[in-house]
Protein backbone atom coordinates (compact mmCIF):
# COMPACT_ATOMS: atom_id res chain seq x y z
CA UNK A 1 0.00 0.00 0.00
CA UNK A 2 2.68 2.49 0.99
CA UNK A 3 4.73 1.59 -2.12
CA UNK A 4 1.71 2.28 -4.35
CA UNK A 5 1.04 5.58 -2.60
CA UNK A 6 4.70 6.55 -2.89
CA UNK A 7 4.74 5.68 -6.61
CA UNK A 8 1.55 7.60 -7.21
CA UNK A 9 2.93 10.69 -5.49
CA UNK A 10 6.03 10.52 -7.69
CA UNK A 11 3.85 10.07 -10.77
CA UNK A 12 1.79 13.13 -9.84
CA UNK A 13 5.01 15.12 -9.45
CA UNK A 14 6.18 14.00 -12.90
CA UNK A 15 2.81 14.98 -14.35
CA UNK A 16 3.32 18.40 -12.77
CA UNK A 17 6.65 18.81 -14.57
CA UNK A 18 9.13 17.41 -12.02
CA UNK A 19 11.54 15.35 -14.12
CA UNK A 20 13.58 14.46 -11.04
CA UNK A 21 10.61 12.46 -9.73
CA UNK A 22 10.76 10.24 -12.81
CA UNK A 23 14.47 9.67 -12.18
CA UNK A 24 13.46 8.34 -8.76
CA UNK A 25 11.02 5.90 -10.40
CA UNK A 26 13.71 4.77 -12.82
CA UNK A 27 16.15 4.11 -9.98
CA UNK A 28 13.49 2.18 -8.10
CA UNK A 29 12.43 -0.12 -10.95
CA UNK A 30 15.41 -0.26 -13.33
CA UNK A 31 16.83 -3.49 -11.94
CA UNK A 32 13.44 -5.21 -11.88
CA UNK A 33 12.69 -4.14 -15.44
CA UNK A 34 16.03 -5.36 -16.78
CA UNK A 35 15.46 -8.66 -14.98
CA UNK A 36 12.02 -8.97 -16.55
CA UNK A 37 13.31 -8.18 -20.04
CA UNK A 38 16.09 -10.75 -19.58
CA UNK A 39 13.35 -13.41 -19.74
CA UNK A 40 12.92 -12.42 -23.37
CA UNK A 41 16.44 -11.59 -24.53
CA UNK A 42 19.62 -13.25 -23.33
CA UNK A 43 21.99 -10.35 -23.86
CA UNK A 44 22.29 -8.12 -20.76
CA UNK A 45 23.26 -5.04 -22.78
CA UNK A 46 20.28 -5.53 -25.07
CA UNK A 47 18.01 -6.05 -22.06
CA UNK A 48 19.20 -2.72 -20.63
CA UNK A 49 18.50 -1.00 -23.96
CA UNK A 50 14.98 -2.45 -24.08
CA UNK A 51 14.33 -1.48 -20.47
CA UNK A 52 15.52 2.04 -21.27
CA UNK A 53 13.15 2.13 -24.24
CA UNK A 54 10.31 0.99 -21.96
CA UNK A 55 11.09 3.81 -19.52
CA UNK A 56 11.05 6.33 -22.37
CA UNK A 57 7.66 5.03 -23.52
CA UNK A 58 6.38 5.17 -19.94
CA UNK A 59 7.58 8.76 -19.54
CA UNK A 60 5.82 9.81 -22.73
CA UNK A 61 2.61 8.01 -21.70
CA UNK A 62 2.69 9.20 -18.10
CA UNK A 63 0.43 12.23 -18.70
CA UNK A 64 -2.37 9.74 -19.48
CA UNK A 65 -1.70 7.55 -16.41
CA UNK A 66 -4.73 7.87 -14.11
CA UNK A 67 -3.69 5.54 -11.32
CA UNK A 68 -6.37 2.93 -12.01
CA UNK A 69 -3.71 0.27 -11.52
CA UNK A 70 -0.43 0.26 -9.61
CA UNK A 71 2.33 2.15 -11.40
CA UNK A 72 4.68 -0.83 -11.50
CA UNK A 73 2.10 -3.16 -13.11
CA UNK A 74 1.47 -0.47 -15.71
CA UNK A 75 5.23 -0.17 -16.21
CA UNK A 76 5.59 -3.98 -16.43
CA UNK A 77 2.96 -4.05 -19.17
CA UNK A 78 4.90 -1.49 -21.19
CA UNK A 79 8.15 -3.42 -20.65
CA UNK A 80 6.55 -6.74 -21.66
CA UNK A 81 5.15 -5.24 -24.86
CA UNK A 82 8.45 -3.53 -25.66
CA UNK A 83 10.39 -6.77 -25.10
CA UNK A 84 7.93 -8.79 -27.19
CA UNK A 85 8.21 -6.30 -30.03
CA UNK A 86 12.00 -6.47 -29.83
CA UNK A 87 11.92 -10.27 -29.97
CA UNK A 88 9.59 -10.27 -32.98
CA UNK A 89 11.71 -7.70 -34.81
CA UNK A 90 14.84 -9.78 -34.22
CA UNK A 91 13.07 -13.09 -34.87
CA UNK A 92 14.36 -14.68 -31.68
CA UNK A 93 13.00 -17.24 -29.30
CA UNK A 94 11.78 -15.43 -26.17
CA UNK A 95 11.96 -16.17 -22.44
CA UNK A 96 14.51 -18.42 -20.86
CA UNK A 97 13.20 -19.79 -17.59
CA UNK A 98 16.35 -19.99 -15.52
CA UNK A 99 16.05 -21.59 -12.11
CA UNK A 100 18.68 -20.17 -9.81
CA UNK A 101 18.56 -20.34 -6.04
CA UNK A 102 20.02 -16.84 -5.83
CA UNK A 103 17.37 -15.50 -8.22
CA UNK A 104 14.30 -17.37 -6.99
CA UNK A 105 11.43 -16.04 -4.92
CA UNK A 106 9.77 -18.04 -2.15
CA UNK A 107 7.10 -19.12 -4.62
CA UNK A 108 9.49 -20.14 -7.38
CA UNK A 109 10.31 -23.63 -8.52
CA UNK A 110 13.19 -23.90 -6.09
CA UNK A 111 13.55 -27.62 -6.76
CA UNK A 112 17.12 -27.69 -5.56
CA UNK A 113 15.98 -26.80 -2.06
CA UNK A 114 13.31 -29.50 -2.17
CA UNK A 115 15.51 -32.31 -3.40
CA UNK A 116 16.90 -34.62 -0.75
CA UNK A 117 20.67 -34.95 -0.73
CA UNK A 118 20.95 -32.39 -3.52
CA UNK A 119 24.54 -31.62 -2.50
CA UNK A 120 25.71 -35.13 -3.36
CA UNK A 121 27.20 -35.65 -6.84
CA UNK A 122 24.14 -37.67 -7.85
CA UNK A 123 21.81 -34.99 -6.53
CA UNK A 124 23.68 -32.21 -8.30
CA UNK A 125 23.50 -34.07 -11.61
CA UNK A 126 19.78 -34.64 -11.10
CA UNK A 127 18.99 -31.03 -10.23
CA UNK A 128 20.94 -29.86 -13.27
CA UNK A 129 18.85 -32.18 -15.41
CA UNK A 130 15.68 -30.85 -13.78
CA UNK A 131 16.76 -27.30 -14.60
CA UNK A 132 17.37 -28.18 -18.24
CA UNK A 133 14.07 -30.05 -18.45
CA UNK A 134 12.08 -27.17 -16.97
CA UNK A 135 13.84 -24.64 -19.21
CA UNK A 136 12.97 -26.74 -22.24
CA UNK A 137 9.36 -27.13 -21.09
CA UNK A 138 9.00 -23.38 -20.57
CA UNK A 139 10.63 -22.66 -23.92
CA UNK A 140 8.02 -24.84 -25.64
CA UNK A 141 5.08 -22.97 -24.08
CA UNK A 142 3.02 -20.41 -25.98
CA UNK A 143 4.20 -16.88 -25.24
CA UNK A 144 1.22 -15.92 -23.03
CA UNK A 145 1.80 -18.96 -20.80
CA UNK A 146 5.54 -18.23 -20.60
CA UNK A 147 4.98 -14.66 -19.52
CA UNK A 148 2.39 -15.58 -16.89
CA UNK A 149 4.49 -18.34 -15.29
CA UNK A 150 7.64 -16.19 -15.23
CA UNK A 151 5.88 -13.23 -13.61
CA UNK A 152 4.35 -15.55 -11.01
CA UNK A 153 7.22 -17.89 -10.19
CA UNK A 154 10.29 -15.73 -10.68
CA UNK A 155 9.05 -12.20 -10.08
CA UNK A 156 6.55 -13.22 -7.39
CA UNK A 157 3.66 -11.12 -8.70
CA UNK A 158 0.12 -11.85 -7.50
CA UNK A 159 -2.54 -13.03 -9.93
CA UNK A 160 -4.11 -9.56 -9.82
CA UNK A 161 -0.76 -7.89 -10.59
CA UNK A 162 -0.10 -10.26 -13.49
CA UNK A 163 -3.58 -9.56 -14.85
CA UNK A 164 -2.80 -5.84 -14.78
CA UNK A 165 0.61 -6.33 -16.39
CA UNK A 166 -0.75 -8.62 -19.13
CA UNK A 167 -3.98 -6.65 -19.56
CA UNK A 168 -6.28 -9.64 -19.12
CA UNK A 169 -8.78 -10.98 -16.53
CA UNK A 170 -7.50 -12.69 -13.37
CA UNK A 171 -9.29 -15.86 -14.42
CA UNK A 172 -7.26 -15.92 -17.62
CA UNK A 173 -4.05 -15.56 -15.61
CA UNK A 174 -5.04 -18.48 -13.37
CA UNK A 175 -5.80 -20.60 -16.42
CA UNK A 176 -2.50 -19.73 -18.09
CA UNK A 177 -0.47 -20.51 -14.98
CA UNK A 178 -2.35 -23.79 -14.46
CA UNK A 179 -1.76 -24.82 -18.06
CA UNK A 180 1.92 -23.86 -17.84
CA UNK A 181 2.39 -25.88 -14.66
CA UNK A 182 0.58 -28.85 -16.21
CA UNK A 183 2.91 -28.71 -19.22
CA UNK A 184 6.01 -28.54 -17.01
CA UNK A 185 4.67 -31.34 -14.82
CA UNK A 186 3.97 -33.53 -17.85
CA UNK A 187 7.47 -32.98 -19.20
CA UNK A 188 9.08 -33.78 -15.84
CA UNK A 189 7.02 -36.96 -15.53
CA UNK A 190 8.08 -38.03 -19.01
CA UNK A 191 11.73 -37.54 -18.14
CA UNK A 192 11.72 -38.83 -14.57
CA UNK A 193 8.84 -41.32 -14.75
CA UNK A 194 6.69 -39.54 -12.18
CA UNK A 195 9.24 -39.49 -9.39
CA UNK A 196 9.12 -35.77 -8.61
CA UNK A 197 5.48 -35.11 -7.74
CA UNK A 198 3.26 -32.39 -9.15
CA UNK A 199 4.76 -28.99 -9.88
CA UNK A 200 1.77 -27.07 -8.57
CA UNK A 201 2.76 -28.26 -5.11
CA UNK A 202 6.06 -26.45 -5.59
CA UNK A 203 4.56 -23.05 -6.31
Amino acid sequence: MSADVSDLSLVRRVQSGDKGAFDALVRKYQHKLVKLVMRYVRNPAEAEDIAQEAFIKAYRALPQFRGDSAFYTWLYRIAINTAKNAVVSRDRSPIEYNIDRNDATEESYDMQGRMKDSETPEGLVLTDEIRRTVNAAIEALPEDLKTAIVLRELDGLSYEEIAAAMDCPVGTVRSRIFRAREAIDTRLREVFEGGLGRTEDLG
